[in-house]
Parts: C-alpha cells; structure tokens; sequence
C-alpha cells in the first residue's frame, strides 16, 4: 500500500469516526429531548413539564459534549455545523458528511421513539406559533442565532474546553426557555425532521420552517461572530502598536 493510499484510507477513516460520533449524538439529543417532551407532555404552559424538556434538552448537550466533543467537536445540529462551515472551521464536504448522518441520528431516534410511545405522543414534534409562518421563522431565527453565537464563542479558544460543553448545553437551555411557547423550540432542522417524518400532518408540512430558520439564524450568527472577534483583534493589535 502507497503512502498516498493510507494517508487516503487514515483521512477516510478519521471522517467517519466524527460522522459516527455525530450520528450518536444526534440520536441522543433527539431521544432525550423530544423523548421527555413527549413523556411529561409538555405544551406551552409553564409548569414542571416545561422545564424538564428544556432541562433534557440542554443536558442531552451537556452529556454528548463531554462524550463525543473530543472526536467531532459535538455540532449535533445542522445549524451549528454551517455556523461553523461559515467561520471557515470546517469544509464542505466535512459539513455535508455531518448533516446527512445528524439527520440519520434523528430519523433513527425518532422511530425508537414512535415504537415506544406511539404516534399519539407526538413524538416532540414541533408547530407553528399561531399558524403563523412569519412569526415562528422569526423566533426559530432570534433563538438559533443566540444559541450558535453562543457556541462559536464558547469553542473559539481551546482554553473553553473544559466549560464549553456546559455553557453551551446551558445556552440550549436558555433558547428552550422562551422558545417552548411559541415553536416547542427547534434552533435545530435534524432534532425537527425525524419527529416530523412520523408524525406527519402539520409537523410535516410546517417542517420547511424550522430548517430554514435555524440555518439563517446559524450563518446570520457565523457573520456576526466574525465581525465582531475581527474588531477584537484589531483593537487588540491597535493598542500593542500604540505601547
């Protein structure tokens, strides 16, 4: 064997222990999450259920970051991965092989899910805020934009690493807090497609949303982030320049 092929072979191998790890993560965050959305029945009334689902949601997070982070950065969400394709910390094709398996995670979690709770549970599927288009591409928009500037910060320096997983599962927390209300919250088109695809109806047809909004609110987060860390280092550079 060429050194050319093992280096091909090793690269290969190396790209699909992160989509793996991806896929895992995924189906955790999904099983988790929209698992215990669907056991408490939560719904948009602020009570223990409520809470519990953002609470599963953020420590889904928390638990895969400390798990799978080491080996593909834990994005477990499509939103995240472009926030992070558009800050150039990743490729495309990196950021292709991580969509199709976080979405195969979530498709994977959300049929367990349908096998042991039923269709009637509804999965954790998310909806419209009043049947309203507008209104819920605005909030799934703000709420993926909080939560992936909120992850591009906590993973800029490798010096987070030890609290970058709970910060960021705590600002997944903090999204499923307000967002419950009005969308059940997504700021994630994977931890949304798999419950949709089971369910059907109006989570199906209303899926379009919670892709679309989550990824502009992820590459509206990437530009904002880039904007702002360059400013940083400007400054920075200024001052060492003027001393």
């Amino acid at each position: 064997m060429s050194f050319r092929s093992l280096f091909n072979l090793t690269f290969t191998m190396n790209a699909l222990k992160k989509f793996i790890a991806e896929f895992i993560g995924t189906f955790v965050l999904v099983l988790f999450g929209c698992g215990t959305a669907a056991v408490v029945h939560c719904s948009a009334e602020p009570n223990v259920a409520y809470l519990l689902t953002a609470l599963a949601f953020g420590l889904s997070i928390v638990a895969m970051a400390y798990s799978i982070g080491n080996i593909s950065g834990c994005h477990v969400n499509p939103a995240v991965s472009i926030g992070m394709l558009a800050s150039g910390r990743m490729g495309f094709g990196s950021f292709l092989g991580y969509v199709i398996f976080q979405c195969l995670g979530a498709i994977a979690a959300a049929a367990v899910l349908m096998s042991l709770l039923g269709i009637e549970s509804g999965l954790g599927a998310n909806g419209l805020y009043h049947n309203c288009i507008c209104s819920s591409l605005l909030v799934e928009g703000i709420l993926s934009f909080v939560f992936v500037l909120a992850v591009l910060g906590a993973t800029a320096k490798a010096s987070n690493g030890a609290v970058a997983g709970l910060v960021i599962g705590l600002s997944l927390t903090l999204v499923h807090i307000l967002g419950i209300s009005f969308t059940g919250t997504s700021v994630n088109p994977a931890r949304s497609l798999g419950p949709a695809l089971f369910v059907g109806g109006s989570a199906l047809d209303s899926l379009w949303v919670f892709i679309v909004a989550p990824l502009a609110g992820g590459l509206l987060a990437a530009v904002a982030y880039r904007l702002l860390s360059c400013g940083c280092c400007c400054c920075a550079d200024k001052g060492k320049e003027e001393a």
